[in-house]
């Protein structure tokens, strides 16, 4: 087992800071061995000649981009946000709007796939908030934002089409069942 990679893949997935903690649990490793394998972690990506970074604040770790390269991270991110929303964006949008507010990882177990740039281009446009989870003070859940609402030209969530069916599907409430059994 390589901890420094599993480590780095963690990172990476998850697109926002994990607490040290988290991935002790994760790995089922030894706070010391996790701390040595983030310190070769922090001082390979320091060097400043790789596209990303790892930083650290205080128990908090996150894969980050290089800020030498902000001017053209920026470019890709304002070009996503003047495009139309793509199907990737208009699902998570449906799942946060029918089901939330879910955490990140409800979301991406109904879809399947990492959705952290797409939960961030949508909460860069207004259409979602991000609020504190009260079951994990470390996490966040999503909801649709008012502005999302005023766009739609709906004054309460439950004039979506087929909300009441929709926000109860029994196939989506095992996936949230199982997201908050892992949860705990």
């Amino acid at each position: 087992m390589n901890l420094k990679s599993i480590i780095e893949s963690i990172l990476f997935v998850s697109g926002e800071p994990l607490a040290v903690s988290k991935i002790c649990k994760i790995t089922k490793q030894e706070k010391e061995e996790v701390e040595r394998a983030l310190s070769e972690l922090v001082k390979e990506y320091s060097d400043g000649t790789k596209g990303i970074g790892v930083i650290r604040k205080e128990e908090d770790v996150q894969m980050v981009s290089n800020p030498d390269n902000s001017e053209f991270v920026s470019a890709l991110v304002k070009s996503e946000l003047q495009e139309s929303l793509g199907k990737a964006s208009l699902e998570v949008l449906s799942v946060v709007a029918y089901r939330g507010p879910i955490a990140r990882f409800g979301i991406e177990e109904i879809r399947g796939v990492n959705s952290s740039f797409i939960l961030r281009n949508l909460l860069l446009r207004g259409l979602i908030e991000r609020v504190s989870n009260p079951k994990d003070s470390r996490g966040y859940l999503y909801k649709i934002s008012f502005d999302f609402m005023k766009k739609l030209g709906i004054g309460d969530i439950k004039e979506l089409p087929d909300f009441e069916k929709l926000s109860k599907d029994e196939r989506a409430n095992l996936v949230v069942e199982s997201e908050k059994a892992s949860e705990n």
